[in-house]
């Protein structure tokens, strides 16, 4: 794999987890009630619980994708 390849393979794995980002963040926010009763269901938690749990799991996501996508996509970016 090639400077070029890996670069345009970050690219794209970038632009993915971002979407999957905005759109678990767009969800959520739209469907609150919906999706926490739904998971409260599923997961025996409590619902005030489970508006918690998933914004701490946006904001660790956001992080992963922060560390493992967009600084690795960046760097490359610069080294090229």
């Amino acid at each position: 794999m090639n400077l070029d390849q890996l670069t345009e393979f970050f690219k794209w794995m970038t632009i993915i987890n971002i979407v999957l980002l905005v759109l678990s963040s767009v969800i959520t926010m739209i469907l609150k009630n919906v999706t926490c009763k739904k998971h409260s269901k599923l997961f025996g938690i409590k619902e005030e619980s489970v508006a918690l749990v998933a914004y701490g799991y946006l904001g660790m996501y956001k992080v992963l994708v922060l560390v493992f996508n967009i600084v690795p996509y960046i760097s490359l970016l610069l080294i090229k």
